[in-house]
């Protein structure tokens, strides 16, 4: 049965285990790409709006698996190593799992040995997922099938003009271009908001006009009644006082 300790688990494996372990993925990306040598290498973490950006890390306002990184171009074109570029998530989450499940097995890590055992399992399944040749739902090769194409043709054979990865440059023009178009939305709500509330403050205006109007003409009509009164009873004593003292008796 599914209990409380089952929910904490897994609010802890889909906002802690599995965003750390889809960075040391991408970080794999980037720790290759390092050796080998790339223009414009970029990590970007999270997505939306950009909090910050630090050299070639770029945090984003919505944490999430969201991670990935981009590159414009290999400094050292090749077989090899495109390889080697595509094999640093499958390398880096392997080295990670492996370690910290060899220190499991030796007893350490015993305190929190159910969180590192999630972690080794989500690890090993990124592995599998990248490592075993397959075409995912976009129809694009994941890191296994790149690998086999270039090992077995030297190039790839989907003919798709995408990349693989994407370029930095194209991303943060992407990045600017979404901005804008979000800026524009907010720009028009906020017009859109304030006409509101214009209209709704001339409302309120020609309200309370219409009730100030509507206490007058109450005002000036209970006058009248008390004008008309008056003199009715005005007239009345007038009246009287004419009458000859029998006609008062």
């Amino acid at each position: 049965m599914f209990g409380l300790a089952d929910l904490i688990a897994l609010i802890i494996s889909a906002f802690i285990i599995l965003p750390v372990v889809v960075f040391l993925r991408e970080s794999g990306y980037l720790l290759m790409s390092l050796i080998l040598g790339v223009k414009n290498p970029r990590m970007t973490i999270g997505s939306g709006p950009r909090i910050f950006k630090l050299g070639m890390f770029d945090v984003r306002k919505y944490y999430h698996l969201y991670s990935w990184f981009s590159y414009d171009s290999l400094k050292r074109e090749g077989k090899i190593a495109y390889i080697s570029l595509y094999a640093g998530p499958i390398l880096v989450n392997t080295v990670v799992a492996l370690t910290i499940n060899a220190l499991l097995a030796n007893g350490m890590l015993e305190e929190y040995a159910t969180f590192w055992e999630r972690f080794v399992f989500y690890a090993f399944y990124y592995v599998v997922f990248d490592i075993v040749p397959m075409k995912t739902a976009n129809g694009m090769p994941n890191n296994g099938l790149i690998i086999y194409e270039m090992l077995r043709y030297g190039r790839r054979t989907d003919f798709n003009d995408e990349p693989f990865l994407p370029s930095t440059s194209e991303v943060e023009e992407q990045y600017n271009e979404d901005m804008e178009k979000i800026e524009e939305v907010k720009e028009h709500q906020k017009d859109q908001i304030e006409e509101e509330q214009k209209n709704t403050d001339m409302s309120k205006s020609e309200e309370k006009e219409a009730k100030k109007e509507i206490e007058e003409d109450k005002k000036e009509h209970q006058e009248n009644l008390e004008k008309i009164k008056n003199n009715k009873q005005k007239k009345m004593a007038e009246h009287e006082n004419n009458l000859p003292n029998d006609d008062k008796r």
